[in-house]
């Protein structure tokens, strides 16, 4: 719903324009009011966040089919927020949302498992994809620095300062130094110690930056919000054919551990073992990058995806027609 000069003035100046954000809602009611034109709507996550279900649960009554899409646990924005008015009055409405719904996607087991618990008819599971076509593989040049990367925002680059003392540990033992694609310049000082390069994201450019790196690292916290999480980091790392090392967490475990691609981590002596042993193994980071790019080439793309997308779409338009 929000466009982009919403999210620049949120991850550049770190606000939210009271303004802006009514007139987007205001332009999605008006959307909203076009929806007998069509034959199924498709929604990200809800139609008004932050308001009760009542878009949906009306579409659900005018015999409206429409499938939600979930790649992030948007339900503990509400049931688990630090405002207790949010919690009683809105921490069950992503649970209506999904049940209202003619069909959930979830981008994993855990988003899954909360659309059965909430009733949801009909459940289908997509992974998170990149277009294969955007991304190539990394062109492996031993003379240069090795290069531990990460992509992410500002809301997630604590997860890399949690690691600092394993990340400082491997840079000092190995030469590597740090890129952080997306991150504030601020983020330099609770990273004393570290080389660190944090370069502005940007759409035309990810690609290119991921293909610099020898390895990619998703670090997270063990925790509910974490477990929604649908791993596009690491994704993109495979994409180009660079080695992952993750935390155990939520998906992390399933897509380290059935496509070889990387090693899981947890403790600090386990990052810095798991770093220190890729970024020392040429062989290692080749065969490990190429299991990576195997696996986004069969499943994790938009290619083999979208079809699959279009199918269910296609299905619950047709359904809701007859």
């Amino acid at each position: 719903m929000f466009d982009e000069n919403y999210l620049r003035e949120l991850y550049e100046k770190g606000r939210k324009s009271k303004v802006r954000s009514l007139m987007l809602y205001l332009k999605r009611l008006f959307l909203l009011l076009t929806a007998f034109r069509y034959n199924v709507l498709w929604i990200e996550y809800e139609v008004f966040p932050y308001l009760p279900a009542f878009a949906e649960q009306l579409l659900r009554l005018l015999g409206k089919p429409y499938v939600v899409d979930y790649d992030d646990a948007v339900f503990h924005n509400y049931d688990r927020s630090g405002n207790g008015l949010i919690r009683v009055f809105l921490g069950k409405k992503i649970d209506a949302v999904m049940r209202n719904s003619a069909c959930v996607v979830a981008g994993n087991e855990y988003l899954a498992a909360r659309a059965r618990k909430a009733g949801a008819r009909r459940i289908e599971l997509i992974p998170t994809v990149v277009d294969r076509e955007r991304y190539q593989n990394a062109k492996t040049d031993q003379t240069k620095t090795p290069i531990i990367g990460w992509i992410g925002s500002p809301s997630t680059q604590r997860y890399v300062v949690d690691i600092r003392d394993a990340l400082r540990k491997v840079c000092d033992e190995t030469g590597a130094s740090l890129l952080l694609v997306g991150a504030t310049e601020s983020v330099r000082e609770q990273l004393p110690g570290i080389p660190v390069d944090v370069v502005r994201w940007t759409e035309e450019s990810e690609a290119a930056l991921v293909a610099q790196m020898d390895v990619g690292i998703m670090p997270l916290e063990d925790g509910p919000w974490e477990k929604g999480k649908c791993g596009y980091k690491l994704i993109q790392y495979m994409a180009c054919g660079v080695p992952v090392v993750a935390s155990p967490v939520g998906v992390n475990v399933e897509i380290v551990n059935e496509n070889y691609c990387g090693q899981l981590a947890e403790s600090v002596g386990e990052w810095a073992e798991a770093l220190t042993g890729i970024l020392s193994s040429r062989p290692r980071q080749s065969e490990l990058g190429m299991a990576g790019r195997k696996a986004v080439e069969q499943k994790y793309s938009l290619q083999v995806q979208a079809p699959v997308l279009a199918g269910i779409l296609r299905s619950v338009g047709q359904r809701g027609n007859s």
